[in-house]
């Protein structure tokens, strides 16, 4: 069966961090239709102006923050001691886990062009130990037949799989260009969420009718076992793929943390004030405070 377009989101401006303009594709009200992803932001800027104050220290806890960086650079930090640098077609997959703090300082560039994804955790994995990881453009499989070429950030595509191997939730994450007149294929689990995000160009819907969409819209789908889309007039287009099985569990959500449960919640800022946010995970399971001064990221 075909999927169908179940709802179409364009997303709505905000400036967050420190003064980043950016789009907000989905975020709070849509958490449950987009299961298990919380949030996607969008940024394209030729203009620093726009992003240069970037995301400066700030927790996390209860999710994973995916950023994809088509284009631009990103300079990046933790309170693990992680830092680097995101270039053009580079990743960063972080698993805030138990609590993380950390900054993204976008640099000045031609173009700053990429998006961020959250990933939400289950219940029984929300105090996981942290993890970090960067990938680069040359870790992901690229997959090309007569109508589209596929990058495969996370999960699998035509036998091929993506970089990332521990994820807890095992999202499908693929950067797929449809070429000019091409049609693109995709076999989907029907118990998964499935959503598509359009960078340029436009696509055309054969299940709908052949409805097109232009660029910078999101497009959730209903439950089916093969997606199938076509260019539209103004040639080639790009889109990024997300599927991933929903968990089904109440969310819980303030600013930078999600967790199951309004006590988890508190307990979160709680930590925060205490400066006990940053967990210690011992070899034997047990988790223990460790004291982090607020001035580190205040």
């Amino acid at each position: 069966m075909i999927n169908k377009v179940k709802k179409i989101v364009k997303g709505e401006k905000k400036i967050d961090g420190a003064g980043v303009q950016l789009i907000r594709v989905i975020g709070k009200p849509d958490v449950y239709d987009f299961d298990p992803f919380l949030m996607l932001d969008a940024f394209d800027s030729k203009n620093p102006d726009t992003y240069i104050k970037g995301f400066p220290w700030h927790p996390h806890r209860g999710i994973e923050t995916v950023t994809y960086l088509l284009e631009g650079e990103i300079d990046h930090g933790d309170s693990l001691g992680n830092s680097g640098v995101i270039r053009d077609g580079e990743c960063q997959w972080m698993t805030a886990g138990s609590g993380i703090i950390h900054q993204e300082m976008p640099q000045p560039a031609p173009r700053l062009l990429g998006t961020q994804l959250w990933v939400n955790l289950p219940a029984r994995d929300k105090m996981t130990a942290p993890k970090y990881r960067d990938f680069k453009s040359s870790d992901m499989p690229v997959i090309e037949d007569e109508g589209s070429i596929v990058r495969i950030v996370a999960g699998e595509f035509k036998g091929a799989k993506g970089p990332m191997e521990d994820i807890t939730v095992q999202p499908t994450y693929l950067d797929v260009t449809v070429k000019s007149g091409g049609s693109f294929y995709y076999d989907t689990n029907p118990e998964n969420t499935l959503f598509i995000y359009i960078i340029n160009g436009s696509l055309i819907f054969p299940a709908e009718d052949n409805k097109v969409l232009p660029a910078w819209q999101a497009v959730l789908f209903e439950r089916g076992d093969k997606l199938h889309l076509k260019t539209g007039n103004d040639g080639k287009a790009r889109l990024l793929l997300f599927s991933g099985k929903p968990l089904n569990e109440p969310i819980e959500w303030g600013g930078p943390i999600v967790m199951n449960t309004k006590e988890e919640l508190n307990q979160a800022f709680k930590d925060i004030e205490e400066d006990t946010f940053i967990k210690e995970h011992l070899a034997d399971g047990t988790i223990r405070n460790e004291q982090v001064n607020k001035s580190f990221y205040r």
